[in-house]
């Protein structure tokens, strides 16, 4: 694997706006609208720091993972996300060296990326996700690809 990006740090929060509080008060903005993930069910949130995202996640069903994550635990650190160049066989390549993920396939994400959680017992408690982000179309597409770096 190539050198990691930390892509994002998620935080879990029943509510958006309380959970934005402490970062506009820090002086941040969310770099666009609230996105919703249908397939992870919840709404985010995402100030852009740097490189990197806060994302706040909030969920839009009772049975989505955030919703179960603040049950047991309450607002907090949900995961880490680290950028991948290629999704699939970065997963193929730590599934052989006996990472376990929590789903089989890559799953859509925010942004139109594609993600994959590794199960947290291998992470040492910590949930991890890849996120491969997508290929970019044309100068203007690579030029804001750029700048995200």
């Amino acid at each position: 694997m190539s050198a990691l990006l930390l892509d994002h740090v998620a935080i879990a929060t029943p509510d958006l706006d309380q959970g934005a509080a402490p970062y506009v008060a820090l002086g941040l903005h969310p770099e666009g609208p609230d996105e919703e993930v249908p397939g992870q069910g919840v709404r985010v949130r995402a100030f852009q720091v740097g490189d990197t995202l806060i994302e706040l996640l909030m969920p839009t069903r009772p049975d989505s993972p955030i919703a179960t994550f603040l049950a047991k635990k309450g607002p907090g650190l949900h995961h880490t996300a680290y950028r991948v160049a290629d999704l699939p066989a970065e997963m193929a390549r730590l599934s052989a060296d006996g990472a376990r993920f929590l789903a089989p396939e890559p799953a859509p994400g925010r942004a139109g990326t594609q993600v994959a959680f590794l199960h947290p017992k291998w992470g040492q408690g910590t949930l991890i996700e890849l996120v491969q982000h997508p290929a970019p179309v044309g100068p203007a597409a690579q030029e804001q690809e750029v700048s995200r770096h």
